[in-house]
């Protein structure tokens, strides 16, 4: 159960970053990402894990690296459908761990500049049977600046 909760966490805490390099096409009027900035994200998980909200800065140098998929510390991920347009957003993709765990993650949204919205489902195998869950991401952009210290800011600059 524990490690169902990691896998399920690793998806709905990965899924703003794969959302937040959502691209558009080229227009004058928008950008076309998703705006840098202060942005706050909830992650809805199957009973019995609940909810987790968190606000990150995003940073302009980040998002491209964001185009790869959801990812950690943890897991390698790699993602060979990736479809990314028109605010939709769709992959599908395996991750593994340094320790041979693997994990089979999928994903679709929708996005504009200023918000995402993400259902995610991970499946994996234990004790040989295939086992999976599904959750969800709903984000916003909630400011331009990121206050200093918040994760993704810039570190404080020192004197001297």
């Amino acid at each position: 159960m524990r490690r169902h909760f990691k896998l399920l966490t690793l998806a709905a805490v990965a899924a703003p970053a794969a959302l937040f390099a959502a691209a558009s096409p080229a227009d004058e009027n928008k950008p076309e990402t998703i705006l840098p900035g202060y942005w706050e994200s909830t992650h809805k998980l199957p009973f019995p894990f609940g909810s987790k909200t968190e606000r990150r800065c995003i940073q302009q140098r980040d998002i491209d690296k964001f185009l790869k998929g959801p990812s950690n510390h943890i897991y390698t991920c790699v993602y060979p459908t990736n479809s990314i347009g028109d605010g939709r957003l769709t992959f599908k993709g395996e991750c593994s761990s340094r320790k041979g765990r693997r994990l089979w993650i999928s994903g679709e949204g929708d996005y504009t500049p200023t918000t995402v919205s993400m259902k995610v489902h991970v499946s994996s195998k234990l004790a040989g049977i295939r086992v999976g869950g599904s959750a969800s991401t709903k984000g916003r952009r909630i400011g331009d600046v990121c206050p200093p210290g918040s994760p993704g800011s810039e570190p404080p600059k020192t004197e001297g």
